[in-house]
């Protein structure tokens, strides 16, 4: 019992889990295809790197290798070998997360695995023992998956609220989903404090991703990272399923023209605006929209449609933000990806030919400058730039010595914006007295520059949450249904509906939008006031 009475722990033992997960996978013997043949052959090989000593690795895995499941059969064993506590998943967006957690709950249990991102905050402002709340601070949960947002404001944080995580962070394995995602502007202090983790509080991490990083520069010295599926360039060369084409700069009517001569397809597009605008464009049946300006509930259905489609070979025609270049299984015979990272030019491909059905030479990924109406966003402009010069004497992107060479350009080019707020360097100049500085380092480690707050949409099985919500009914599920009905803004979309009227504030930071005429059933909140910067709570 804590403190406050309230009654925590009563999870099933890591082993207990790490036998349901050789369960699940024992359905994928014998493969059926070479394809997944070749995913299998990574799982066990994962699955026998658990034995393996506490420390740091890597794991550099094609899209499609099936990482995912890999990933936790590792780190799964692993904690069962050396007397670990639990397994920490950490990735880069809540929409990612939602999927995820999903997978691992039906695997392991839903009482086993816990989320926990902006959308699952809880009132830390009395002395309560609210279990929902203690689980949350406390991470005392077998399985836990969140973003990079929560696990590394923990680390850098000056709140008790926050800082009760850090208990449950030691001895423990964390996996960094999507590791080249670890947010730019303070990739410093956070590859350092992820060597800190396993050189002192006895944790074990994996940074995991189709597009390895080229992190060690920014290491301690004498540190170094082993990778768990060492034959990365033969693994690259099997699982190569797409050729790469570039178009030069195109207008939205003529990007709209040449996805309406396909009869599947999909477009990835760096802006809100330009999806919706795209996809207004199209015409005829089966065409789809998605970002986060719809809820998960409603992508949900969406993405099941586009699948369905997909499988039928029925027309299937997608405009997308780059919400679908992680996390999503699709399979198009075709992608068009608007100038990025050449981290995010390789997930679009992921979602070309991703089951090998069609030779690489009729499997097109088509690279296109947006016109002169979109400013390409400040975020990407360093990537962009990086990836032309990595590639700029016609190397195929998805190699792994070109991933390499874009990964070290864009650090090269970021240079001192690596730690953007001198994080490391303040703490270093604390050493000879040890007195660091906490409290302001807390104030300025914020990897959302400007904070996403959640708007609940009344629709369908919503309308009924948001009234439990308003009665003042709390609990952990109901939070957890209400999150699937949210879309997270900016401040400033977020203050102009707000001024408009149109929000009813709830509890916990959630407002409900009152005014259902702004939720559009095809192209989800209007777009208006998308400007901001960071990485998704």
């Amino acid at each position: 019992m804590s403190a406050g009475g309230v009654r925590r722990g009563g999870y099933e033992p890591i082993a207990v889990l790490r036998e349901r997960l050789k369960a699940h996978t024992a359905g994928f013997f014998p493969p059926r295809n070479p394809l997944n043949a070749k995913r299998c052959v990574i799982l066990r090989t994962c699955e026998a790197a658990g034995a393996w000593g506490r420390g740091l690795y890597t794991l550099t895995v094609p899209t499609g290798g099936g990482k995912t499941l890999a990933s936790l059969a590792f780190a799964l064993e692993h904690a069962v070998r050396h007397g670990m506590e639990r397994v920490t998943y950490v990735i880069p967006y809540s929409s990612i997360i939602e999927q995820t957690a999903e997978v691992f709950r039906e695997v392991l249990g839903d009482g086993n695995v816990l989320e926990h991102h902006s959308g699952y905050e809880y009132d830390d402002s009395g002395e309560g023992g609210d279990p929902r709340r203690l689980a949350a601070e406390n991470w005392d949960v077998p399985v836990v998956v969140t973003t990079n947002v929560q696990f590394f404001q923990s680390l850098f944080a000056s709140k008790p609220s926050r800082c009760r995580k850090i208990h449950s962070i030691a001895n423990s394995v964390i996996i960094f989903d999507e590791a080249q995602m670890l947010p730019q502007p303070y990739l410093r202090p956070c590859v350092r404090a992820i060597a800190e983790l396993v050189r002192s509080y006895r944790s074990t991490c994996v940074l995991c991703t189709a597009t390895q990083p080229n992190l060690g520069p920014l290491l301690p010295e004498g540190m170094d990272a082993q990778e768990l599926c060492p034959d990365t360039e033969a693994l690259y060369e099997f699982f190569r399923r797409v050729r790469y084409e570039q178009l030069g700069q195109l207008s939205d009517e003529a990007l709209a023209r040449l996805l309406q001569s396909h009869n599947q397809v999909l477009c990835v597009v760096s802006t809100r605006k330009q999806a919706q605008t795209v996809f207004r464009l199209l015409e005829g049946e089966g065409c789809f929209h998605l970002s986060i300006l719809l809820y998960p509930e409603h992508r949900g259905r969406v993405l099941s449609q586009i699948q369905e489609r997909l499988r039928q070979s029925l027309p299937c025609r997608v405009v997308s933000t780059s919400l679908v270049e992680a996390g999503v299984d699709l399979d198009f015979p075709t992608v068009y990806r608007a100038e990025a990272g050449l981290d995010s030019v390789i997930q679009a491909g992921g979602r070309c030919n991703r089951e090998g059905r069609r030779s690489p030479e009729e499997s097109v990924v088509y690279l296109f400058r947006p016109d002169g109406a979109y400013r390409l966003p400040v975020s990407l402009r360093l990537p962009v730039e990086a990836a032309t010069m990595a590639t700029q004497t016609g190397e195929d992107p998805s190699a792994p010595a070109t991933i390499a060479a874009y990964f070290t350009t864009l650090h090269s080019l970021r240079g001192d914006a690596l730690d953007s707020k001198r994080v490391v360097e303040r703490f270093e100049a604390g050493l000879p007295s040890m007195s660091f500085p906490f409290a302001s380092v807390a104030e300025d480690f914020r990897l959302i520059e400007e904070d996403t707050r959640s708007v609940l949409i009344p629709n369908g099985r919503g309308r009924e949450l948001a009234e439990r919500l308003r009665q003042g009914e709390r609990s952990r599920a109901l939070l957890r249904a209400a999150g699937r009905f949210c879309v997270s803004l900016y401040p400033q979309h977020f203050e102009e509906l707000d001024r408009a009227g149109a929000l009813e504030a709830l509890d916990g930071g959630v407002y409900l939008l009152t005014d259902p005429n702004l939720y559009a059933g095809d192209t989800g909140l209007a777009p208006e006031a998308e400007e901001g910067r960071g990485f998704f709570a």
